[in-house]
């Protein structure tokens, strides 16, 4: 089976836009799936599954995935995040909180944190709604890295050429 060509309806659905002639696209619906094509390693134990990725906001939506003793990078954003734990749990070494399944947040832009999974949680699942970029920083405050759609996007053209999906594939995310 050549997988380059295969029909992303495996993965999502589509419906005709109601206003093509002024350059709508489709509306999109991401289906829920543990397939391990559709997770791009962000960092070791650290993967995110794209979901949506809005070229005029800057926002993306995601479902992140951490397994346990992992962590993501001491960060902070530059607009709100909203999460919903789907599964497991997870905390910021800078705070007091847990976020365990069924728990909302809100992250507030401009603050620091590190996200952690424990030792002994398998895994954790959250979907995000990120407004902007992450600016990854060290303990001095120096700036490592900056994650925003753009190099998100570059991510996953690298991942979803490498297992088979093709480069372009990531365009079905993309509004």
């Amino acid at each position: 089976m050549d997988m380059k060509n295969m029909d992303p309806s495996r993965f999502m659905g589509f419906d005709s836009p109601v206003l093509p002639h002024l350059g709508q696209k489709p509306e999109l619906v991401v289906y829920g799936t543990d397939d391990p094509m559709m997770w791009v390693e962000l960092q070791p134990n650290v993967f995110f599954r794209p979901l949506f990725f809005d070229m005029v906001t800057g926002a993306h939506c995601e479902m992140l995935k951490v397994k346990g003793g992992g962590h993501l990078g001491r960060h902070k954003h530059s607009s709100p995040v909203h999460g919903y734990v789907i599964k497991g749990r997870w905390k910021y070494l800078e705070h007091s909180w847990e976020a365990t399944e069924g728990s909302f947040l809100f992250e507030a832009p401009g603050e620091v944190h590190t996200l952690v999974v424990d030792e002994e949680v398998e895994e954790m699942i959250t979907f995000f709604y990120v407004g902007g970029s992450l600016t990854y920083m060290d303990d001095d405050d120096n700036i490592l890295s900056v994650e925003d759609n753009l190099s998100l996007i570059e991510m996953c053209c690298e991942h979803f050429e490498k297992v088979g999906l093709g480069g372009d594939f990531v365009h079905n995310f993309i509004r």
